[in-house]
C-alpha cells in the first residue's frame, strides 16, 4: 500500500537524523590548544586552642601543641598563625619553636575562623592548601565525528592532574615563590673556570705508537 511504503520512509529519515544528530552531540568543542581542565587549589584551616599564661605557654600546652602537630603531620607547604587577643611576644616564641622543629615559619595574621577566642587562650591555626582537577576525566565525546577539529574534552587532564599532584606547595600554582635577590653563582663559575683553564689535550705533542711486541 502507498501509505504504509510513505509510514516506512518517513521511519527511516527520522532514524537516520536521530542518529545524526546524537553523534553531533558527542563531538568536541574546544577548538583550542588550551586545557579547559586546570588545576583548582583549595584552603583548609584546623584550628587549636591553647591556654596561655605570663610566659607564654606551659610545659604541658606545649606538649599538647607539639601532638597536634604531629597528628596533623605538619610540613613543607602548610602554614601555621597565631590569633592571640593579647599578642604575647611568649607565646609566640613557644609556638614558633614548635613549629620550626617542623622547618615551618610562624606566619604574621591568622585568617578568620569561626567562633572567638576565650579569655586565657590563644588560637594556633594550621591552613593547608590541596590542588585537584575537577572533572578529570572527561570521556563525554564519545562520537567518532570531529567537524570542528576540535580537541578532546579529556585533552590535558594526564598532564595537569599529574601537576596538581606531585606539586610540594599547591599555594605554587597560584603564586610563585619569591627570591631573595641572592644568586649563588660559585657552581656554574667553578666549572667555567676549570673548561678555560684547563690545558689543552694537544698541547703536549701526539703520542708515539709502535707495533713492537705484539
Amino acid at each position: 500500500m502507498p501509505f504504509a511504503n510513505h509510514s516506512k520512509l518517513a521511519g527511516a529519515l527520522a532514524l537516520s537524523l536521530g542518529l545524526a544528530l546524537g553523534a553531533c552531540g558527542g563531538m568536541p568543542t574546544n577548538k583550542s590548544l588550551y586545557s579547559l581542565k586546570q588545576p583548582v587549589v583549595e584552603r583548609t584551616s584546623f584550628t587549636f586552642d591553647v591556654r596561655t599564661s605570663e610566659s607564654g605557654l606551659t610545659i604541658s600546652e606545649q606538649q599538647r601543641l607539639d601532638g597536634w602537630f604531629e597528628t596533623m603531620e605538619l610540613g613543607y607547604g602548610d602554614r601555621v598563625s597565631i590569633d592571640d587577643p593579647l599578642v604575647s611576644e611568649a607565646t609566640y616564641d613557644a609556638v614558633a619553636e614548635l613549629a620550626g622543629r617542623r622547618g615551618i615559619l610562624v606566619e604574621n595574621g591568622a585568617p578568620v575562623t569561626s567562633g572567638s577566642v576565650q579569655p586565657g587562650y590563644a588560637r594556633v591555626v594550621l591552613t593547608r592548601s590541596s590542588a585537584s582537577v575537577p572533572g578529570c576525566p572527561d570521556w563525554s565525546a564519545k562520537s567518532d565525528i570531529n567537524l570542528e577539529n576540535a580537541t578532546s574534552p579529556n585533552y590535558g587532564c594526564a598532564t595537569n592532574s599529574n601537576l596538581a599532584a606531585m606539586v610540594a606547595n599547591p599555594q605554587d600554582l597560584i603564586e610563585g615563590q619569591k627570591g631573595t635577590g641572592e644568586t649563588v653563582i660559585m657552581s656554574s663559575t667553578k666549572a667555567i673556570e676549570t673548561f678555560r683553564e684547563r690545558a689543552p689535550t694537544g698541547a703536549a705533542g701526539l703520542s708515539k705508537n709502535t707495533t713492537e711486541g705484539n
